[in-house]
């Protein structure tokens, strides 16, 4: 094309909202998270009536018990969702979604960790943990994203690409 255009599959798709973070529906959010959990508070007017408002006004003022978080493994194993994490060597969840970053060089995937016994998953809790990530019988070390890696400061999407 003298555009410079190239096919691109459905791959590409969830290989790039992966990396920049964007939710799918039906991996990373489901009916049973709330945007507060899976860091889409954002979304919600608290302001006005919408159904579900009184779980995401109360969970803004106490907390959540599982939070969405975004991991990468520098090894080049393949994460395909449903790899269990471990924070400081317990189990906390598992991955929803994951594969490769091509962009990153990396392995990646999202996954929800969840406490134990109901206390608040806070950013320090999350912060302050070392964590692994289990594929096929093995663990390998994962780093902690806060903010999807790529992008994080969503310079890209606005036309900054320096």
């Amino acid at each position: 094309s003298s555009h410079g255009l190239r096919n691109a599959g459905y791959r590409a798709i969830d290989s790039l909202s992966l990396e920049k973070g964007y939710r799918h529906w039906h991996g990373d959010v489901r009916s049973d998270d709330t945007p507060h959990e899976a860091g889409l508070s954002f979304t919600c007017n608290l302001g006005k009536d919408f159904l579900g408002r009184d779980v995401v006004a109360k969970q803004k003022k106490e907390g959540v018990i599982k939070r969405l978080a975004c991991f990468t493994i520098d090894s080049h194993t393949p994460l395909h969702g449903q790899e269990i994490i471990y924070r400081n060597g317990k189990v906390m969840g598992y991955l929803r979604r994951a594969g490769y970053a091509y962009y990153l060089k990396k392995s990646m995937g999202f996954g929800y960790i969840q406490s134990a016994d109901a206390s608040p998953i806070t950013t320090d809790f999350l912060s302050s943990g070392s964590y692994e990530i289990e594929s096929m019988g093995d663990k390998f070390s994962a780093s902690l994203h806060l903010r999807s890696p790529f992008d994080p400061k969503d310079q890209r999407v606005r036309g900054n690409y320096s």
